[in-house]
């Protein structure tokens, strides 16, 4: 058997490491060759599971990615199937060390005199979408969104109900006539873009939620700094704010954060207090007629060529899988490492999912302060979740689990690949704004809608978010792109899928040229010359963080 046939059936991630991963199905008894030894599969070892490369005893340490992921629960045989009943938790200590760091850069040849087509706004960032921004200071105002969202989007032409109503129209119609409604089928129309009125207007969003009164003075506060940095974000054109009047965030204290942030904003922002309206219907009906306006203003500006330094790009995995930190994560870090070599800004958050390799990125840190805002976030996280019985090495989910990721240490050795290997320009509390090039540490959770929805805060323009087993998650004003881990969930799940990783796993493509090929992408992304399917669904998730136990 040839030496590349041999990659395609296991992979060992780092020369440290003491077990296999399966890149395909392996039966008991078989035996694998890897290096010049010999392992005979203790148990079936199903592709993206781990088997022990020897025989290990109760208490013995185990190493992925290099570093320590576990401890052995009970004598193991080698060739064994790492399990959630042999193998715990387990994670190396971590502290600031002086250290100086050493960062092989990546070839940006192919990419050093590329743009893209982005919208320029006057504090200096580029935007890759041009949206206007409903914005409720309470939860009370959802109701109103929901409203004024139903008339525009189904007018302007930003609807993706349409093939839903329609199916829903032909059922009603056959239940009517008589007929078996088994025959109804559901007949999948073009996109909506082509009828849509306002050209150079991606999307109008709106950001319901359940916050701004009713819960602590400091959750509001919270809140408030959240909303205003997507007000001030670089895909925002234009805003809508609707308050009911008498709620802990006031209209002013919102306005305040904005300035705060940006003192030079000079975005549109249209402002309506339901209390001091005339009624409800007025209050609609004004709110639609000023961003009808608002929105022949913004239909104005138009894209422009920018650098790729002006690229600022989010990496978030969810619904991983034991093929995330082999094929998907790394060929993002990859893409990451150019985005940064070319002065772009790259944002890793899932603070959760970064435990076990917190010393690899405090030794990455430029600055002590940095490393130690770092320490101080990842330490008070852990023993806020620890005080309420639980932990981050709780973090992983049923679903990771059954796919191979056993322990929090494994999950997040494999996560934090996608940040790539650049030093770490910054470390950012939830709602701080990058404002470096290079690669930032943004404290989240790692739950996949909070991310996403703190990484945007964060200022990210572009999100790839990598998916072992599916998920279609989006955001409000930051296009998120999918990247598979594996060929299996990109053909079952083409409709939610933008890139597929399986060909690092087949040995058909490198780590390099995967990375290269999501790049690409990204470019055309960012100019709108392609569309994610996130974004065609209008999968417009957003979650607070309300700084309590989430994981």
């Amino acid at each position: 058997m040839s030496q590349n046939e041999l990659k395609k059936i296991v992979v060992k991630l780092h020369p440290n490491d003491n077990v296999l991963v399966a890149l395909t199905d392996l039966e008991k008894g078989k035996i694998v060759v890897f290096e010049n030894e010999s392992f005979e599969m203790q148990d079936t070892i199903k592709a993206k599971h781990k088997f022990y490369m020897s025989d290990f005893q109760l208490g013995d340490e185990i190493f992925m990615y290099g570093v320590l992921v576990g401890k052995v629960q009970s004598d193991v045989a080698k060739g064994s199937l790492m399990t959630t009943s042999n193998l715990k938790h387990a994670a190396e200590p971590y502290s600031y060390r002086q250290v100086d760091y050493t960062w092989q850069v990546p070839d940006i040849s192919k990419f050093k005199d590329s743009t893209f087509n982005g919208f320029k706004r006057t504090d200096g960032r580029v935007g890759t979408a041009n949206y206007w921004l409903f914005v409720p200071t309470v939860f009370c105002e959802n109701r109103n969104l929901d409203v004024i969202k139903e008339a525009l989007h189904n007018e302007l032409g930003y609807s993706v109900s349409d093939k839903y109503t329609q199916y829903t129209h032909q059922l009603l119609e056959a239940y009517k006539n008589g007929l078996d409604i088994e025959n109804v089928a559901l007949d999948l129309l073009p996109t909506a873009k082509a009828n849509r009125i306002f050209k150079n207007v991606d999307g109008i969003k709106f950001l319901n939620h359940q916050g701004g009164c009713g819960g602590t003075r400091q959750d509001s506060a919270t809140l408030s700094s959240l909303l205003a940095s997507y007000a001030n974000h670089p895909n925002v054109a234009g805003i809508t704010l609707l308050s009911l009047g008498c709620q802990h965030l006031q209209v002013q204290d919102f306005i305040n954060d904005v300035k705060k942030q940006n003192p030079f904003f000079d975005k549109l922002i249209y402002t309506f207090e339901q209390q001091t309206a005339q009624s409800e219907e007025q209050l609609i009906a004004d709110a639609i007629k000023k961003t009808f306006d608002g929105l022949i203003e913004i239909n104005k500006l138009e894209r422009t060529p920018q650098p790729l330094s002006a690229l600022c790009i989010g990496v978030k995995c969810g619904g991983s899988d034991g093929f995330s930190g082999v094929s998907a994560n790394p060929a993002v870090g990859y893409t990451a490492d150019l985005v940064v070599a070319l002065g772009g800004k790259v944002l890793l958050a899932e603070f959760p999912e970064l435990c076990g390799v917190e010393q690899n990125l405090i030794d990455r840190c430029q600055t002590e302060e940095s490393a130690k805002k770092f320490i101080h976030l990842m330490r008070s996280y852990d023993d806020l979740a620890h005080k309420v019985g639980s932990g981050f090495h709780m973090n992983p989910s049923p679903g990771n689990i059954k796919d191979g990721l056993i322990t929090d240490a494994i999950k997040s050795a494999g996560a934090a690949k996608k940040g790539g290997s650049s030093p770490v320009v910054d470390v950012l509390d939830y709602t701080e704004l990058v404002t470096k090039p290079g690669l930032s540490l943004v404290c989240t959770p790692g739950n996949d809608v909070e991310a996403t929805t703190g990484k945007a805060a964060a200022g990210a323009t572009l999100i790839l978010f990598t998916t072992g087993l599916g998920t279609p998650t989006g955001n409000p004003v930051c296009p998120v792109i999918k990247v598979a881990t594996n060929s299996v969930l990109a053909t079952k799940m083409k409709d939610i899928i933008d890139i597929d990783c399986g060909p690092v796993i087949s040995g058909e493509k490198t780590i390099e040229e995967m990375g290269e090929a999501i790049l690409d992408y990204c470019i055309k992304a960012a100019s709108g010359e392609i569309i994610p399917k996130a974004v065609l669904l209008n999968q417009d998730d957003f979650i607070p963080w309300k700084r309590g136990v989430s994981l």
